[in-house]
């Protein structure tokens, strides 16, 4: 077979998911494996056709294409998230129609379903053949039990290409809306009571009907909500992975271009930010990526604790819950409080109007009672994710990282809670003597509700 690998990491040869394929190959020697660094290069691929053409001749003539990348938040990173606009872009859907395909990543396992939904999504609108997943932690190679699975799964997906098994499109087709929102004339009836309030729109072609949108909400406050197009900010590249900003947050880009002074200047000082993006395929732009790869100079620290956010979507979200689970996952994890995302899939203007003068209030009276909403999953198992990773493997790498965990109490781990740990060890030896085991279990339920149950009578 001819395999054809998409390596969507930025570092290109030096790509740790790369290892995984070049492992794949000298195991799964009697077939050939094609490799482009099309994240790496994609500046050469949006200026030069020929160099594209080649990828995509490639491509066509393919028995299997494999999409290779590490996660970069929550999905794939801009550079390669900028290869898949191309695909679609510039027609080439039917260079990957019906071609056998996987997905290989590298992580910490945060949010890693995610960024292969994503991916898996987009080979279903390339009508291409997806035969799984492959979610590696970053070390996994190192491990004998970890190779063999690699291997089984990879021997496993060519073995399927070869018979050609019939696969099931998971993700339906996208159906576009035409509507054009047309805003009423704004009130400007709620007044920022001295919020710094940002508004930071999609500038990236096509923008459906996020103009409007960010208008119609700016002119509900009654003060100044600064509108910023990310087309305007200077921004030299993506995130490289070079993880210098590991060490003390200094990116490589210091001084090189205006994004790092424009996150520190008018982000960290906003109070209340918005987001607002056109779908492109199935996530925002890659200029949108671009922006959330780039803050990556904070490492793993949240950087909008205390505020309130909001998204203003221009396309089918609602037919996208990976995107959703995403925006919602980015808000916990950066401990902001997510105040409300409002489309224009109401496909009703007097309708969109209401939603965004409920959500200006909204925005400013959180903002007033520093109000954060409860955290969930997204935002606990993160934490915890990065919490270990930072304390452990991560910890010379991601020092800035270790520095901010320790000071801000992070580093929460149970076994440390000795006196919890005492009475573990009392309760397990006493629930082994029959007699206590038997009134230990009739008076379970009350016990577990007692203390709660005080709280909610008497305070």
């Amino acid at each position: 077979m001819n395999i054809v690998v998409l390596n969507g990491s930025p570092k290109g040869e030096l790509s740790v998911t790369l290892q995984y394929v070049r492992f794949a190959a000298k195991k799964l020697s009697d077939h050939s494996f094609q490799i482009f660094h099309v994240a790496q290069t994609i500046r050469k691929l949006e200026k030069d056709e020929k160099a594209f053409g080649d990828v995509m001749d490639a491509v066509k003539k393919a028995d299997a294409v494999w999409w290779s990348f590490p996660l970069y938040y929550l999905i794939v990173c801009s550079q390669y998230k900028r290869f898949i606009e191309l695909i679609f872009d510039r027609g080439q859907e039917a260079a990957f129609a019906g071609k056998f395909t996987l997905s290989l990543s590298t992580s910490v396992h945060f949010f890693d379903h995610t960024a292969h939904n994503y991916i898996h999504g987009i080979c279903d609108d390339l009508q291409m053949k997806y035969l799984g997943a492959y979610s590696a932690a970053m070390y996994d190679l190192m491990k004998k039990q970890e190779r063999k699975r690699w291997i089984a799964f990879a021997e496993h997906s060519v073995d399927a290409a070869m018979r050609r098994i019939p696969t099931v499109r998971v993700y339906p087709p996208l159906i576009a809306s035409t509507f054009t929102y047309r805003p009423a004339p704004s009130a400007a009836g709620v007044d920022t009571a001295g919020k710094r309030m940002l508004i930071m729109k999609d500038g990236q072609q096509p923008t459906g009907n996020i103009d409007a949108l960010v208008q119609s909400l700016a002119g509900n406050f009654r003060g100044n909500a600064e509108i910023i197009n990310l087309m305007d900010i200077d921004i030299k590249g993506g995130c490289l992975g070079c993880c210098k900003c590991g060490l003390s947050n200094i990116c490589e880009y210091e001084g090189k271009d205006g994004y790092i002074d424009f996150y520190n200047e008018k982000v960290k000082k906003a109070d209340i930010v918005v987001f607002a993006g056109a779908i492109h395929d199935r996530y925002l732009s890659s200029r949108w990526k671009m922006y959330f790869d780039r803050s990556f100079f904070n490492t793993h620290m949240p950087t909008l604790s205390g505020k309130q956010i909001a998204f203003l979507i221009s396309g089918p979200l609602g037919q996208i819950p990976n995107l959703r689970q995403i925006l919602e996952a980015y808000s916990e994890g950066q401990e902001a409080n997510l105040v409300g995302i409002v489309t224009d899939e109401a496909t009703d203007s007097t309708e969109i109007d209401r939603l965004l003068q409920e959500l200006a209030g909204t925005l400013v009276k959180s903002a007033a009672e520093g109000y954060i909403h409860a955290t969930t999953f997204f935002g606990v198992g993160g934490r915890k994710i990065f919490r270990d990773e930072v304390y452990g493997m991560l910890r010379f790498v991601f020092q800035a990282d270790y520095r901010y965990y320790k000071k801000n109490g992070f580093f929460d781990f149970p076994q440390k809670d000795y006196r919890m740990r005492r009475m573990n060890a009392l309760m397990m030896f006493l629930t082994k003597i029959p007699p206590f085991r038997k009134k230990f279990l009739k008076i379970l339920k009350e016990q577990m509700v007692k203390p709660i149950k005080f709280i909610a009578e008497n305070r």
